[in-house]
């Protein structure tokens, strides 16, 4: 599998995306992936705000399904439940951009349908996946990887479910995050700080099965986990969580469950 950086001028807020596609991403062939950072697409959709505007702890509550209250933390964030994913302050990052909150953005899958969409036409190609992607932290691990907050054009997932290990015997639960797993690949190399690549290209990567359709309801859902059946539920549950903008029913718990 190789995995490339796009190389890009600094993206300012209210840019457009589809020039910058236009501008950026070399010409592609079949069978590949086109990695777009989510703070790219927040800019060119404005979504900023400006520092003094609000207090940050508002602007978390207002985009946040669900917010933990705890003890002040030497990291200036608070955990909370956004878009159906564990993240730190909703999203909200203050890297990258001038005296200015950047959301994330107002659809991420419905972004990386238009992008799969666009680039799709203009490189009449057929096989094509797009990423959106953000870095997170993960418990008890130092430092952060990437998460795919939308895509488009490959399954989801890679099962192993009902294939032989190396005993011959049938696997029963083992799943390939392939979002993610690609995510993270393509976050090592475009980086977190002043490099200025926040697109990337990866080609040959193995076990896909492309799509020539955006994803159905179905599958946008397959890589959710609802709450009442997450490995994590005990310790998610046992917290005492304040409704944010409010749960959506994503999660599989009623928003009862959470008082």
């Amino acid at each position: 599998m190789k995995v490339q950086a796009i190389k890009t001028t600094r993206v300012e807020p209210g840019d457009s995306l589809t020039a910058l596609l236009e501008t950026f991403v070399p010409a592609l062939s079949e069978g590949c992936i086109v990695v777009v950072t989510s703070k790219v697409v927040s800019l060119c959709e404005g979504r900023v705000v400006a520092k003094g505007a609000v207090s940050k702890e508002k602007l978390i509550t207002s985009q946040a399904d669900a917010v933990v209250r705890g003890p002040a933390n030497p990291y200036g964030v608070c955990l909370t439940l956004t878009d159906g994913m564990l993240m730190a302050s909703a999203g909200i990052d203050e890297s990258n951009a001038k005296d200015a909150y950047v959301l994330l953005p107002k659809d991420s899958q419905a972004s990386a349908v238009f992008i799969w969409d666009f680039l799709r036409k203009r490189h009449n190609i057929k096989h094509l996946g797009v990423l959106i992607t953000d870095s997170k932290t993960s418990i008890l691990r130092s430092g952060v990887t990437g998460v795919a907050l939308g895509w488009s054009g490959f399954e989801p997932l890679y099962s192993y479910i009902g294939k032989p290990d190396l005993y011959g015997n049938l696997l029963k639960m083992t799943r390939i995050n392939l979002l993610d797993a690609l995510a993270t690949s393509a976050v090592l190399v475009m980086g977190e700080g002043a490099e200025c690549t926040p697109m990337a290209l990866i080609e040959d990567a193995p076990k896909l099965q492309f799509l020539d359709r955006s994803p159905s309801i179905e599958e946008q859902e397959s890589i959710r986990i609802p709450l009442s059946l997450d490995l994590y539920a005990p310790l998610l549950l046992a917290v005492g969580w304040e409704e944010g903008r409010g749960l959506r029913g994503t999660l599989g718990v009623d928003a009862a469950e959470w008082k």
